[in-house]
């Protein structure tokens, strides 16, 4: 028999996951990790007045990491699986088109690189990344279909899975989402959905003991978001509480996925917490500041001269430019003398450098990654970035598999909550769009695949594509068509306008361009030896790529 929930057996999962998380010191690595990545490296530290200097290297090497992982040309692009269903290829194509259009719609709104660079931030400084997503009844489509898909970062220290010692999300009992909301929000939220607004109590944010505590602006409470799969139906289901109140019952959210991506930077054995990054280095960073905070007490105190002078003799030593010191007999040479300053010894200076270059060099930071060298030429700045990116490989591939698992749960939302919409679909064939009604729901029945597809994220490769490109269509190995599709992102102003354009003029002549070399059965032009060869296409090169002809012939 199914245990019925209340808010206070669901408190009692969420006291044990963060009895948990106290046990590895998450709550106080998380907060520790934090403070070393934005600079406040000396908390907790009575300086007594003197220097705490921060030279915070780390940021810079978990911001190239982050920026070597994540990228902005991420795309997911659905393929129908190949199956003996009653649906042709081309209604599967058709079908496919669609998803694409929607994978593409929903990036956009959700402003997908800004919370993957997030995502891939938290997992660096926190250990673990994750987003969650729900879908909003309040988004305006422009149709009678209303509602959208929404996805959001987490922090870690606010997903709790049932359990701990596995990080196979999907296989997990229940998961906990936990959050802190203004109390009117939550006893507004709790109105309108039928829940306990009048229990509803404000609470401490690390001991969660009832209590009238003001945090920026107002009393705040934990509520917690209870997930499960049900054994049923199949689906997954939700309970939201506090410890104190009901905020909404238990209800169907129609998909079979858990609406939640989860990625470690370090895998922790028998543990779903990864480890970050930046924990292991924390111990160099504090090696570097302490140095420089010696160096300058050093520098503060002993490294200006001074003047030592005989008192029975000088009774006030002026140090004004050019100023008269009187004296009283003797020799002036042994009245006063200049004490020389104390030297720092160079194995400091040498010291600090070495930690922080092997703190980057360890990590694939290098100089030639990192923009501090120059190489001579084109191939071996490609040659140098893709072995300043070999660290980072493993973890940009747990990324990806990170995306992958987020179209998948786009998946499951559209074939519950999408209904029948309106949508754009360009027919293989003739290349025409128009706009159809479809009905999302029949992709319950339709087996598909997500792909994700990963541009090219850095300048230089962009150059080496374009300069290939260039090669294949100069030799005419590649139509002028397919170039334009693979020329990268940003390099032609409106592209699609463009090819769209060049198929129409294709279809008006009843013959296609040649995409790739002669067709069978037709003679090769003879092309006259004045033509320009090389790198680059000339003025008379282009329009014989765009006409498929010779002037003059």
């Amino acid at each position: 028999m199914k245990e019925k929930l209340t808010p206070e057996t669901v408190y009692r999962e969420f006291s044990g996951a963060v009895e948990f998380n106290e046990g590895i010191h998450l709550y106080d690595c998380v907060r520790n990790n934090e403070n070393f990545f934005i600079g406040k490296q000396w908390e907790g530290v009575q300086s007594n007045g003197l220097p705490t200097p921060v030279f915070n290297f780390l940021k810079r090497v978990v911001l190239f990491s982050v920026a070597s992982v994540s990228t902005d040309n991420l795309k997911l692009h659905a393929s129908p699986i190949p199956s003996s269903g009653v649906r042709t290829k081309l209604e599967l194509d058709l079908i496919c088109g669609v998803l694409n259009n929607q994978f593409q719609s929903i990036f956009e709104m959700n402003k997908m690189p800004s919370l993957i660079r997030e995502f891939s931030r938290n997992a660096a400084v926190d250990g673990d990344g994750c987003t969650y997503t729900y879908w909003d009844e309040s988004i305006q489509t422009g149709q009678d279909a209303k509602g959208g898909i929404r996805t959001e970062v987490l922090d870690n220290t606010q997903v709790h899975f049932g359990n701990p010692n596995s990080r196979d999300l999907q296989s997990q009992p229940w998961i906990l989402l936990s959050r802190r909301m203004l109390l009117g929000e939550a006893k507004r939220r709790a109105k309108t959905y039928g829940g306990e607004s009048d229990k509803i109590r404000p609470d401490c944010k690390e001991t969660g003991e009832s209590g009238n505590l003001d945090e920026l602006g107002g009393s705040k409470v934990t509520v917690l978001l209870r997930l499960w799969r049900d054994l049923e139906s199949g689906t997954i289901h939700a309970y939201e509480c506090t410890q104190t109140a009901l905020i909404r019952k238990e209800w169907d959210l129609g998909v079979d996925l858990y609406p939640v991506t989860w990625m470690s930077w370090d895998y922790v054995k028998d543990c779903y917490h990864g480890q970050a990054m930046i924990t292991g280095l924390i111990p160099n960073q504090i090696f570097v500041n302490k140095l420089f905070a010696m160096s300058m007490i050093s520098l503060m105190t002993t490294a200006y001269p001074k003047v030592i002078y005989d008192s029975t003799r000088i009774k006030k030593w002026d140090s004004r430019v050019g100023a008269a010191i009187g004296m009283a007999g003797g020799d002036v040479a042994s009245a006063a003398k200049i004490m020389d300053p104390a030297t720092i010894s160079p194995q400091i200076s040498q010291f600090i450098e070495l930690a922080i270059q092997y703190t980057q060099k360890f990590l694939g930071a290098s100089d030639v990654a990192l923009g501090d060298t120059r190489p001579d030429n084109t191939s071996a700045i490609i040659a140098l970035q893709r072995a300043s990116a070999v660290p980072m490989e493993l973890t940009k591939q747990d990324l990806l598999q990170s995306i992958e698992d987020l179209g998948r749960i786009y998946l499951s939302f559209m074939k519950t909550h999408y209904g029948r919409r309106w949508v754009e679909v360009k027919h293989p064939a003739t290349e025409e769009t128009d706009l159809v009604t479809f009905d999302f729901s029949q992709l319950a029945g339709i087996p598909v695949s997500i792909n994700l597809d990963v541009g090219a994220s850095s300048y230089w490769s962009e150059i080496a594509t374009m300069q290939t490109m260039d090669n294949l269509l100069m030799q005419n190995k590649i139509g002028i068509i397919e170039y334009l599709e693979r020329v990268p992102a940003g390099m032609i102003t409106d592209k699609e306008r463009l090819i769209d354009a060049l198929r129409r003029q294709q279809s008006a002549l009843g013959a296609a361009m040649p995409a790739a070399g002669t067709p069978q059965g037709v003679a090769a032009p003879t092309i006259p030896a004045d033509i320009p060869v090389g790198q680059g296409n000339g003025a008379l090169q282009h329009e014989i790529n765009r006409t498929g002809e010779v002037p003059g012939l």
